[in-house]
């Protein structure tokens, strides 16, 4: 029952994706993907709330669990920031982001197929887990806004200003905007997810991933601290918001 809601999930993610795509092909925005969207969360809560019930606790035990909820945090980061900032087409470049974390969660072996209940559950433990998986949320969709900077600002270089995807293309100093607040919210909520893991009952496997943790935190503060003391152009900091999301994700290897 619970891969059914994923597997859902994914499709109409696939399907809203596709559909922009074409959309923007042809000069139009694409006014769906945010539908389609909002159906790929229904089905991704529909998912953690079965595995929820299953495991008795908030479902992150497995890599699989670990990858729809994050798919899940960036779907909500996506309809609370897309939206609120008219950047219509965010739907399209973060649906295939949202489809390859779960298609990678649905992979044989990954999610585990008969989840047991989780005995005397620690709250730091959940919370550890939940505000980092979060805060991976706000952070990927950050990297998301800052591909579509360097898109934008491709297009401007070569001067590709008639194509449908540069009609369609937020002003840079909404992309700029969002993107920084994302990495604040994100920061913060690592901030969180670290303290909690820090409080959290340790094993000795469990260190390695707090460490990795924290270098990732520590990174994501540097960025926004040389933002704010000395400035950062655009490109720069699209580019590291990209290069910082894609390097922490080595931190699901010590999951």
């Amino acid at each position: 029952m619970d891969r059914w809601f994923l597997i859902a999930a994914t499709l109409l993610a696939a399907v809203g994706g596709t559909l922009g795509v074409i959309s923007v092909h042809r000069g139009n925005r694409s006014h769906w993907t945010v539908v389609w969207m909002i159906g790929a969360f229904i089905c991704q809560m529909g998912f953690l709330s079965v595995r929820g019930d299953l495991r008795a606790a908030c479902p992150l035990t497995d890599r699989g669990e670990i990858l729809a909820f994050l798919a899940w945090s960036l779907t909500m980061f996506y309809l609370l920031v897309g939206p609120a900032y008219r950047i219509s087409l965010l739907g399209v470049f973060t649906a295939p982001v949202v489809v390859i974390f779960q298609a990678l969660a649905l992979i044989p072996g990954t999610l585990t197929a008969h989840p047991a209940k989780i005995p005397g559950g620690n709250p730091w433990h959940e919370t550890h887990s939940a505000m980092s998986v979060l805060a991976y949320g706000a952070l990927a969709l950050a990297a998301v806004a800052g591909v579509m900077f360097l898109v934008l600002d491709r297009q401007l270089k070569e001067q590709h200003l008639k194509s449908g995807l540069f009609r369609n293309l937020p002003p840079v100093r909404e992309l700029l905007v969002s993107l920084e607040r994302l990495l604040w919210l994100g920061a913060g909520l690592l901030t969180i997810g670290i303290v909690a893991g820090f409080l959290m009952p340790h094993t000795a496997s469990a260190w390695g991933h707090l460490i990795a943790a924290v270098a990732v935190w520590a990174g994501y503060i540097a960025l926004l601290a040389v933002k704010q003391v000395r400035g950062l152009t655009g490109r720069r900091l699209s580019l590291s918001a990209v290069v910082l999301f894609v390097l922490s994700l080595v931190v699901f290897a010590f999951a």
